[in-house]
């Protein structure tokens, strides 16, 4: 008689089996977000966990939760962080009415980046029309120039070589051609109303910033336009601007040692001799 065949077991899936039951009392709901992070350490999803189950007011800081866990301040420190760059957590200080600065601590169950994720898995998005094809920016129109007054050829000729001098004077006041054209009109107007060109250069030099000028053309077309003097009245309209007043350097009189001004060394006019008979006669 032949041996009796036993039936093979069934066969047992391996992982992980769940015996479910509904809670009534006593307990916290998580997000798979939370639960199944591929980020997070474990520390870190416990920690959450555990925040999330807490009421309102209950205490956070890393002491406290030291006090009540075995891993130590350092990996708590470490896990609240995790929670923070992911959005489960935020933390910040507040001045109380008493001036006393406390730390707030405020739990997210269902951070904004992961609800808005659920909304598109649940929303697909819709597809996105076509972006019609950026154009390049125009290149920005030079800033409007002050109209002059009708100014002649010949000021707006040395009106351009005033301009072009001004790099002498501060090389970062390099104007460009271009530059140098479009601002001749407002300094010819400058020259027409009767400034010397030596005035109209102290004045686009005076007082520069320190700091690198990026722009010499705006700054100087806004010097230009703000600085302008006004016409003088018709009784001096007539009247050609006098020569600029030469101002002789400091010297020491040979014979009493003081300081006077003149355009040669020598003697003041208290110790210069008294002309010769010879000398005033041939003057005169």
């Amino acid at each position: 008689m032949a041996d009796q065949q036993l039936s093979a077991p069934s066969r047992v899936p391996s992982g992980i089996r769940h015996v479910n039951h509904d809670h009534r009392r006593g307990y916290v709901k998580i997000g798979n977000h939370l639960a199944q992070h591929r980020e997070l350490s474990m520390a870190a999803i416990g920690l959450a966990t555990h925040i999330q189950s807490l009421p309102t007011g209950s205490k956070v800081t890393i002491k406290a939760l030291a006090e009540r866990f075995p891993e130590g301040e350092v990996r708590i420190a470490t896990a609240l962080r995790e929670l923070e760059r992911h959005g489960y957590l935020a933390r910040f200080q507040e001045r109380l009415p008493t001036g006393r600065v406390v730390t707030c601590t405020v739990s997210y169950n269902n951070p904004p980046e992961m609800a808005e994720a659920s909304r598109e898995r649940r929303d697909p998005p819709r597809r996105p029309e076509p972006k019609p094809t950026p154009q390049p920016d125009p290149e920005p129109e030079p800033e409007p120039e002050p109209a002059a007054e009708s100014v002649t050829p010949e000021a707006e000729s040395e009106a351009r070589e005033l301009l072009a001098r001004l790099r002498l004077r501060d090389p970062r006041l390099t104007l460009s051609e271009r530059d140098t054209v479009r601002l001749a009109p407002a300094a010819a107007e400058w020259l027409e109303r009767g400034l010397a060109p030596s005035a109209v250069t102290a004045a686009l030099t005076r007082s520069l910033p320190t700091q690198t000028i990026h722009s010499p053309a705006a700054l100087l077309a806004h010097r230009l336009r703000e600085l302008l003097p006004p016409r003088l009245p018709d009784p001096w309209a007539s009247d050609p601007a006098g020569p600029d007043r030469t101002v002789h350097p400091l010297r020491t009189c040979d014979g009493c040692e003081r300081a006077f001004r003149s355009p040669t060394p020598g003697h003041c006019r208290s110790c210069a001799p008294p002309p010769t008979a010879g000398t005033a006669t041939a003057a005169a």
